[in-house]
């Protein structure tokens, strides 16, 4: 059985690794019935269209970044609100309360959830260093979800929709001067090319997720069904493992690259919890019984 995994980030990245790594598990625990082709840097579909490929059989696999489909249900977006959950720790157990209400959902839509992995810590990447929101008023800034858009409008940036894909580019260009991701998004664009500094917030850890169609997973035998589990839950083990394992590297790889890491400055920190205590409030409005649950 051959399927396609489409997924969005670079080859390098170690997301894409940890796929890598996961596709050749599933190769050996199938006893080579199930055989998995890697589409990594959006080469397959972009990244907001991958959900949808998935869903459609048009990919058997996918990964997404969840936060990306909050508009659609609002559960995707709660691990990509500022200062919720800041930590790996918070972050896994915010994911253990997702969870059962992410499976049962995705399952109404035709996927199944195979595994999901948090990103490192977000920070705020500008020309030049910011000491408070005030600071970051007007500035193209760059939104790659619901939520980055939002925390735009309330810092009274000018938010400009980009895909990691096409970020080095719209750098360059100009379209964007700031944004706010991980260290890892920051070296993988070579984003130190273009900005200089990084305010080390630690704001939030969105997750990637590795979906499958449920109409393919089902067509598989019992022992491919299993190993293909199994797979799954070693690859989020380790990519949990590995996130944190790399937060401090890819800081240190900025630094190397003539990046200015600092930490937030107490009013900085204040202004972003405020905006932080705004979405929830709104979040919570939206997701209803479900999200307060």
């Amino acid at each position: 059985t051959k399927w396609d995994l489409a997924a969005a980030y670079p080859a390098t990245n170690f997301h894409t690794e940890n796929l890598a790594q996961f596709i050749s598990d599933v190769d050996k625990a199938s006893g080579g019935k199930l055989k998995i082709t890697l589409h990594a840097n959006a080469a397959l579909f972009k990244a907001p269209e991958i959900k949808r490929a998935v869903q459609g059989a048009q990919a058997q696999l996918g990964e997404i970044l969840l936060a990306n489909f909050q508009n659609e249900w609002q559960i995707f977006g709660v691990d990509g609100l500022p200062f919720l959950a800041d930590s790996y720790d918070a972050s896994m157990k915010l994911y253990k309360a997702q969870k059962p209400f992410l499976e049962k959902k995705l399952a109404e839509q035709g996927m199944v959830l195979l595994y999901a992995v948090a990103w490192p810590p977000q920070g705020i990447y500008t020309k030049k260093p910011v000491n408070n929101a005030a600071d970051l008023k007007g500035i193209k800034w760059r939104a790659y979800s619901p939520a980055t858009a939002r925390i735009a409008e309330l810092v009274g940036a000018q938010p400009v929709t980009v895909q990691q894909a096409e970020l080095s580019q719209a750098m360059a260009t100009g379209v964007v001067e700031s944004y706010m991701s991980s260290g890892s998004t920051g070296y993988d664009t070579k984003t130190f090319e273009h900005l200089k500094f990084f305010a080390d917030t630690q704001a939030w850890l969105p997750k990637n997720a590795v979906i499958a169609n449920k109409k393919a997973f089902d067509a598989l035998d019992k022992a491919t069904q299993d190993g293909l589990l199994k797979a799954a839950a070693e690859a989020e083990k380790r990519g949990w493992a590995d996130s944190e394992k790399k937060t401090g590297e890819y800081i240190d790889l900025l630094k190397k690259n003539g990046m200015t890491v600092y930490p937030p400055s107490a009013q900085l920190k204040a202004d972003m919890q405020k905006v932080g205590e705004t979405m929830l409030k709104e979040w919570l409005d939206k997701a209803g019984p479900e999200g307060k649950a």
